[in-house]
């Protein structure tokens, strides 16, 4: 292997040992209630991308619980949040030999001090490794020109609109055919296709599937619309720990009305396996 081939692998980050890891690790404060400093590092303009909160309340449930994978997760963003110190309290609502429920809720503080509600999650969590190996879906992957034929936010010529610093932590490729909008001539499909992954190197595991669903560009930006899409309902399906190397991640919006739209995604990993979907109902407020 050339010196400098050899160099980067080594240089890739680890599952368990990465920024990703880092800034979603919580801290048991008591029996039930961890405490975090979300990072400013996964932001959208000025509040926290909504994948990356679902991660760190994912985490703080993987140590609640006594299975470690989540199978589904349901979360309502109550309010947007902001870098810096949060709580989080769980609940253990049912444990059973497969699945275990459990419920979390995260905290920040306003400016007069008081507690504020920003994500409430309900989620069942399991084992993924001892699911069968029977695999039977009329799904097929995304279609997506190769990677190298695909384009990021450094290759354009300015940000990409409502991006900023969770840009720099994500290997995202967008495949030409849903770029339409950053050329000011978008589609009206509501379609986004990429490649991804996280800018370091580490690869997928069930919890970073829970950011993959919400961190390309809003497809309503392929709509024609271009503005702040908050989400109100998340819901994340995680099916398969993910192969390594990248995912192919895809979005398709069907009925924007009355200021408000839903997104469907899938992510595929690289062995054509359907790891995770997930079904988001967001709002739209016009720039």
């Amino acid at each position: 292997m050339p010196e400098a081939a050899a160099t980067a692998q080594a240089a890739r980050a680890k599952i368990g040992n990465s920024e990703f890891d880092r800034d979603t690790a919580v801290t048991l404060r008591e029996p039930g209630v961890y405490d975090i400093d979300l990072s400013a590092g996964w932001t959208i303009i000025s509040a926290v991308n909504g994948g990356y909160l679902l991660a760190v309340l994912g985490r703080a449930l993987s140590e609640a619980l006594p299975h470690g994978d989540p199978f589904t997760i349901t979360a309502h963003y109550l309010t947007a949040s902001q870098p810096g110190p949060a709580v989080i309290r769980t609940d253990v609502v049912r444990t059973g030999r497969t699945l275990s429920t459990g419920q979390a809720s995260l905290f920040q503080y306003d400016e007069e001090g008081r507690e504020v509600e920003r994500i409430r999650v309900l989620a069942s969590y399991g084992d993924l490794d001892s699911l069968p190996d029977d695999v039977r879906t009329s799904a097929q992957p995304p279609a997506l020109a190769p990677i190298d034929q695909c384009f990021g936010p450094q290759d354009g010529p300015a940000p990409i609109p409502g991006s900023s610093a969770i840009t720099d932590r994500l290997m995202i490729k967008l495949d030409p055919s849903t770029l339409g909008w950053a050329l000011g001539a978008p589609s009206g499909k509501g379609e986004m296709r990429a490649w991804f992954g996280l800018a370091d190197g580490r690869d997928a595991d069930p919890l970073s599937l829970l950011l993959a669903v919400d961190a390309l560009p809003p497809t309503a930006f392929e709509i024609g619309i271009v503005g702040w899409v908050p989400t109100v309902e998340l819901t994340v399906h995680v099916r398969c720990r993910p192969a390594p190397g990248p995912l192919r991640v895809s979005i398709v919006t069907r009925n924007l009305a009355g200021g408000f739209l839903e997104e469907d995604a899938e992510v595929w990993d690289s062995a054509g396996r359907l790891v995770a979907q997930s079904r988001q109902l967001a709002r739209l407020r016009l720039a």
